[in-house]
């Protein structure tokens, strides 16, 4: 498949990690008079999280998952403990050492649940960070994080990629069958239906997967098709109805 990325001896052909890789590589070897910002945007359950380690581990860089508790001063002490350096007292020089260390370490800087920093109004923080230290700064997020950043127009203006997650595809389902399931013969409508009901979520087809191994070993069978799995229910986004009148 065109998306294949190859990692020592393994191959990783989910076509998001591709994707993140691509980006990645991209930002290291932009024009220096570019921009250093970019965006990773896309549904939850689309593997924008497993993209993003599989590229800090590959270009080396550096990765934090922001929370929504998290504040000026958190963000800024989590990256320097990623640094490895301790930081000093005040937010505005542990910004600095951040611009510096990056600047000197020449790695990138991959910024996961960046939506959070939107609603904290705390991205100018980022933007900074990136003009300084000129190394490439992945803002990872949500589908709307694209709309949310134009309200911030000195950061928008910056962005020089804007790169959407893909639902799963079937070759994706492929991949990760081979993990949850090796032992397991998929037929072909039936890998049709899973990826379906899984929504092209790559969390939920993971669990989905799970699932047919489980139910294939407790009945000892390794073929599964519409017929066998019969009326199992599969992994739902959406939660299960309530339920009435259990007494």
């Amino acid at each position: 498949m065109a998306d294949q990325i190859v990692n020592g001896n393994s191959i990783a052909p989910i076509r998001n990690v591709a994707r993140m890789v691509k980006l990645v590589d991209q930002m290291m070897n932009r024009n220096p008079n570019l921009p250093s910002l970019a965006t990773f945007f896309g549904f939850p359950g689309f593997g924008k999280s497993f993209g993003a380690n599989f590229a800090a581990n590959q270009f080396d860089a550096v990765y934090v998952e922001v929370r929504d508790y998290w504040t000026v001063k958190k963000f800024c002490q989590s990256i320097l403990e990623e640094l490895g350096v301790r930081p000093d007292r005040t937010i505005p020089d542990m910004a600095d050492q951040i611009s510096k260390e990056l600047l000197l370490r020449n790695v990138p800087l991959l910024i996961d649940e960046a939506d959070f920093l939107i609603k904290k109004s705390m991205i100018e923080l980022v933007r900074g960070i990136s003009e300084d230290s000129q190394v490439p700064v992945i803002l990872i997020g949500e589908e709307e994080m694209p709309q949310k950043l134009q309200k911030w127009e000195r950061v928008h203006s910056r962005i020089l990629y804007q790169v959407a997650a893909l639902p799963a595809c079937m070759d994706d389902l492929e991949h990760l069958a081979r993990i949850y399931c090796p032992e397991i013969d998929l037929a072909p409508t039936f890998k049709a239906e899973l990826l379906a009901e899984s929504h092209h979520s790559l969390r939920t087809l993971s669990t989905n997967l799970s699932k047919v191994n489980e139910m294939a070993m407790e009945n000892d069978v390794d073929v599964i098709d519409l017929k066998t799995w019969g009326k199992s229910a599969f992994q739902a986004i959406a939660a299960p109805a309530p339920r009435r009148n259990l007494a």
